[in-house]
């Protein structure tokens, strides 16, 4: 891959991650051809799409020579879970900074699934009622002045250097193609922090390659995550020397699906999670991936793409968090 020799990135992921047909699912949304890149797969701590953002942020950790790692999310991210990971693999204290996402979480919602499993890595877990960035800022400058190298890795691991990991994934999944033979027309994915996106539009645009990127918004406004993403595709290009590569116009959002908030259950994403499992033994989680599966379904219904593309649909791993929702899951 030419395009990011230039980067050392560690090794965390199993890759390529199978990108494959979901063929039961095709023929029953009786729409294009759809298929699934299985970045659930990706082999860090019930897997994810950060663990490609955290190969080449990690490097960076390491060449900065940190101390410590910090990052932030909300409660149940399935970005911080696969840091905590990551800082164990290489030997690093973590520090994750949280705020509560929902009103009133349920006991199960902050001692399962994600949350559960960074314990398992050691990380150590703040909450905080103000904003998390403000903290961990304010946490980064007190371990300064003990001496520590604290390495800050944004929400997500969404920066020019995290969004690298899905410039690789774009070009692996055009190669994946090509020795299927077959031309991808969309991609559909979730997208929060915009790293993702960001990278998958780059890595596109810089292939040439004639696919359209659409991101299912799960939080902010259509009009936010698009300036978000575009921002960061930008930055992203012009890491890789080709500054004016990516236009406004290449980035989609779809904020149809998101429901009433980040992290709050929608009808159709249960369905859509359902549906899935049930036609193809796939299992997606509900604060991401369920919800732009959804989306993708909804469109596909209303004929928005032809019978005759291909749509290959990104799997952003998470799915420890729906241990978190058994009274979404459990009561039907």
């Amino acid at each position: 891959m030419s395009l990011l020799n230039s980067f050392n990135p560690i090794s965390f992921s199993h890759n390529p991650t199978p990108l494959t047909p979901l063929t039961r699912l095709s023929k029953h949304l009786g729409g294009p051809q759809i298929y699934i890149k299985r970045d659930d797969l990706t082999g860090l701590a019930f897997s994810g799409n950060k663990t490609r953002k955290l190969e080449y942020l990690m490097a960076d950790a390491i060449n900065q020579q940190a101390s410590v790692i910090l990052t932030l999310g909300y409660e149940q991210s399935n970005h911080a879970l696969q840091t905590a990971a990551a800082a164990s693999k290489l030997n690093l204290p973590c520090e994750l900074i949280f705020k509560t996402p929902i009103e009133h979480p349920s006991s199960t919602f902050k001692q399962s699934g994600n949350i559960l499993l960074q314990t398992l890595f050691g990380a150590s877990i703040t909450s905080t009622d103000q904003d998390p960035m403000i903290a961990m800022q304010q946490r980064a400058e007190a371990l300064s002045q003990q001496g520590e190298k604290p390495y800050i890795i944004p929400k997500g691991g969404s920066n020019a250097i995290g969004a690298l990991g899905y410039v690789e994934c774009a070009l692996e999944m055009i190669q994946q193609a090509k020795a299927y033979s077959f031309t991808i027309d969309h991609v559909v994915h979730a997208t929060g922090s915009g790293g993702t996106q960001a990278g998958l539009v780059t890595g596109i645009k810089a292939s040439s390659y004639p696919a359209t990127v659409t991101g299912m918004g799960i939080r902010l406004t259509q009009e936010t995550l698009e300036q978000l993403n575009y921002q960061l595709a930008c930055d992203t290009a012009a890491l890789l020397h080709q500054p004016d590569l990516v236009q406004l116009s290449d980035i989609h959002v779809n904020q149809d699906y998101m429901g009433e908030g980040y992290c709050l259950p929608t009808d159709a994403m249960h369905e859509a999670i359902k549906l899935l499992s049930q036609y193809e033994g796939i299992i997606t989680d509900p604060i991401y991936t369920g919800k732009a599966l959804a989306g993708l379904i909804d469109l596909i219904q209303k004929k928005s793409f032809s019978r005759n593309e291909n749509v290959v649909f990104v799997h952003t791993g998470g799915t420890a968090a729906l241990f978190a929702y058994p009274e979404v899951f459990c009561k039907r």
